[in-house]
């Protein structure tokens, strides 16, 4: 288990790299730092909590539900960062995340809106954009991502889009994972009232800060 003398050096290391990458773009670029916690127990989300960190992102609903509990005496901020099914929907809506990642598709939108609408609640949601086009990874098309993000505002009132996600390129091509970025970041820029430019993780955050990102989801960077 990370001890709290490691966490305070890894939040540290984390926030120096940020601090220089967010420079690079400009002195007025914020950059908001989700630590994913989907590896780690919640004794180590306590010690990064106690070592700084406040946002925190799981990939499961279940997880999601069982942290929040556990620490529910500390005004963390949680995050949904996985794939949604569509039976775990209210479970999730019940938890009420600060921010979900992962709307991958107008039919989860509706869906999600639909039971959202039951409940008499909103979410706050980010739509997930493929801008790397490969098979293994969820969420709209790039050519199609404007579009629907219009669409969801339309047709969705009880989902609150809040910006875009992606994950970059899985290549060791630095150029691939930049244009997945720029992509992305493209993307953002067409979208009507967006403020969330969430891509990068711990391997590739500097280069997706450099491209535009506002929000990055670390977790080894800051759990090993």
């Amino acid at each position: 288990m990370i001890t709290k003398e490691q966490a305070i050096t890894n939040l540290d290391n984390l926030i120096t790299k940020v601090e220089f990458a967010r420079l690079q773009v400009s002195d007025h670029h914020i950059v908001q730092v989700v630590a994913v916690s989907k590896y780690s127990t919640q004794e180590e989300v306590e010690i990064l909590y106690q070592a700084g960190q406040r946002a925190f992102g799981e990939n499961k609903v279940q997880d999601l539900k069982n942290k929040s509990i556990a620490l529910d005496k500390h005004p963390i901020s949680w995050h949904f960062i996985g794939t949604l099914q569509k039976n775990k929907i209210n479970n999730l809506i019940d938890l009420n995340p600060t921010l979900m990642h992962s709307l991958d598709s107008f039919e989860l939108a509706q869906e999600l809106n639909k039971k959202l609408e039951a409940k008499g609640k909103k979410m706050n949601c980010l739509l997930q954009v493929n801008s790397a086009k490969e098979d293994a990874k969820s969420g709209v098309s790039a050519n199609d991502a404007v579009e629907i993000y219009s669409m969801i505002i339309k047709e969705c009132p009880n989902i609150v889009l809040k910006g875009v996600m992606s994950i970059g390129a899985h290549s060791t091509d630095t150029s691939d994972i930049k244009k997945s970025f720029d992509i992305t970041k493209a993307i953002f820029d067409k979208c009507d009232g967006a403020k969330i430019c969430s891509m990068g993780m711990s391997n590739d955050y500097t280069l997706a800060i450099s491209c535009g990102s506002n929000m990055i989801r670390v977790g080894s960077a800051l759990f090993k």
